[in-house]
């Protein structure tokens, strides 16, 4: 394929990096819906270096490193401009919609350009964009998560869940968390979590009930759908909050409404978060509060190995492609 092109506000990045996520694999698929370009390019968290800016970009020269956010909004309608940009009409995302980081240049629009955090490798970086702000957003906006609540965060071991172990220690929540293998909680443990349950080999719902005394979690931090969203519903107390924001296990569940009106509870979607949160979220890796969770790397040659090991659930954290 062609190098891409630079528009007058655009920026062209190398990349030196690009992150895996289960949206991979659903795209790959395809939906009824879904129209792509083709041949289509995957991949939605880049990190790289500068390689030519469009006229109307001077703020940043050839060279510098980067992180690429990888949602894309239209930038001028009441969504966009109040901050809310991930809630606006034409939203897109980088490897879903349009072209995609699996590739040796990928060009994006200069307001989806940040810094590269200096201390963090390319891989490290990579890990960031989606999984981190898609997590941010579930618990800090969507759920609106309060010191001192209980949360049970499910596949700790995917990229989403281990960010999301992290923020909810950040935040003072405590945290149970599930996986599939024992060293996957115990991965999860060193990233904060208080309590963890062996899916496979435990009930969930019946952990959480005797973790808890049967208060139940007032959050329940949800993003493989079928498998386990009744009893995701089962562990909320009168007014706890499920915040969803993937189908990983399959996309269609059943819900009682009398068990939805009665419990006062809220089911709440959630996609990625704005461009201004990214920001403040790097912050807090800068800090050292946040960190990414690098499980591995590959040659962009061993992508389609690197979708099986991420359907195999085989891994703790982010794949990492190298072109």
């Amino acid at each position: 394929m062609a190098d891409p092109p630079v528009g007058a506000r655009e920026v062209r990045v190398r990349v030196k990096a690009v992150a895996l996520n289960h949206l991979d694999v659903w795209v790959r698929q395809g939906w009824p819906g879904l129209r792509l370009e083709l041949p289509h390019v995957l991949g939605s968290d880049i990190a790289g270096v500068v390689d030519q800016v469009g006229a109307e970009v001077t703020d940043l020269a050839p060279g510098t490193e980067v992180l690429v956010n990888p949602g894309l909004s239209c930038g001028a309608c009441e969504r966009c401009l109040t901050g809310e940009d991930n809630l606006c009409r034409q939203y897109r995302l980088l490897g879903e919609h349009v072209r995609g980081g699996y590739a040796e240049y990928v060009s994006v629009p200069r307001q989806n350009i940040l810094p590269k955090p200096r201390e963090l490798t390319f891989a490290e970086a990579a890990c960031l964009p989606l999984t981190m702000l898609t997590a941010w957003t579930m618990l800090v906006r969507r759920a609106e998560l309060k010191p001192g609540e209980t949360v049970l965060v499910h596949a700790a071991g995917s990229g989403v869940g281990s960010a999301a172990v992290q923020i909810c220690k950040l935040m003072g929540a405590t945290v149970i968390a599930t996986a599939s293998t024992e060293e996957k909680l115990r991965r999860a443990r060193e990233l904060g979590a208080d309590h963890t349950i062996n899916y496979v080999e435990q009930d969930f719902l019946e952990e959480v009930k005797r973790l808890t005394s049967r208060r139940m979690v007032d959050v329940v931090f949800e993003h493989t759908g079928a498998a386990t969203f009744d009893k995701s519903v089962a562990c909320l107390p009168y007014g706890g909050r499920l915040v969803t924001c993937g189908a990983t296990s399959g996309h269609e569940v059943k819900l009682d409404l009398r068990v939805l009106f009665y419990k006062r509870i809220s089911l709440l979607g959630s996609t990625m978060g704005s461009k201004g949160d990214l920001f403040r979220v790097l912050k807090l890796v800068q800090d050292q509060k946040l960190r990414p969770v690098l499980d591995r790397t590959l040659p962009l040659a061993d992508a389609a190995h690197a979708h099986q090991l991420l359907k195999d659930r085989s891994q703790f954290g982010n794949i990492v492609l190298i072109p």
